[in-house]
């Protein structure tokens, strides 16, 4: 969970008054159906699907991220979808504070729990349930329903168990988070 301390201009990123720091070279697509709790960070090239929504008058909150969520350059975040009684209909997409999902993952996951690490080029398949504190290592396939308990490290194609987190896990992952966001993230005129 070690990193190296990213430095980027102010015109690189949009920052909000909660605090999310927002790429402009990424794309958010449907942004009124997309809420970002606070002082998440969207990377380069990540791909935010907000408009892929049930159709139907009105907005509706597609995707909702909690505080401290971390998209990795180049991922891909959207809703699931299914065909249910010969209606194609996508479905709203949950994921929890303190969350990091790694560069170049692609998530379709119904629920995404509190403290969890998604490592690099991993895919998550369509409404999976990924519960509190897991690690999903990278290169990590979860096929499509698959439940991940909480405290579970799962890694492989398809994705399995393949360790337990300690019962520290969830402090390792907001002091992680925390971390990456004030001292990894840096306007380099704050150098």
């Amino acid at each position: 969970m070690e990193g190296l301390v990213t430095y980027y201009e102010k015109g690189d990123y949009i920052e909000t008054e909660t605090g999310n720091k927002v790429s402009r070279k990424s794309l958010i697509c449907g942004s009124q159906n997309i809420i970002l709790g606070g002082k998440s960070i969207i990377q380069t090239d990540c791909v935010v699907r907000g408009d892929l929504r049930r159709s139907g008058g009105g907005h509706a909150v597609v995707i909702a991220t909690g505080k401290y969520c971390l998209l990795g350059r180049g991922s891909v975040i959207r809703p699931p979808y299914k065909t249910y009684k010969g209606l194609f209909s996508y479905y709203p997409m949950k994921i929890g504070d303190h969350v990091h999902i790694g560069e170049d993952s692609v998530v379709e996951a119904a629920q995404i729990g509190n403290y969890v690490m998604i490592g690099k080029n991993c895919v998550i398949g369509r409404f999976a349930v990924i519960k509190d504190c897991v690690r999903i290592l990278d290169g990590t396939v979860i096929p499509p329903n698959a439940v991940v308990p909480s405290f579970s490290v799962y890694g492989g194609n398809p994705g399995r168990l393949v360790d337990q987190l300690p019962e520290c896990a969830q402090e390792m992952f907001d002091a992680y988070t925390k971390d990456y966001y004030y001292t990894r993230m840096i306007r380099s005129d704050m150098k």
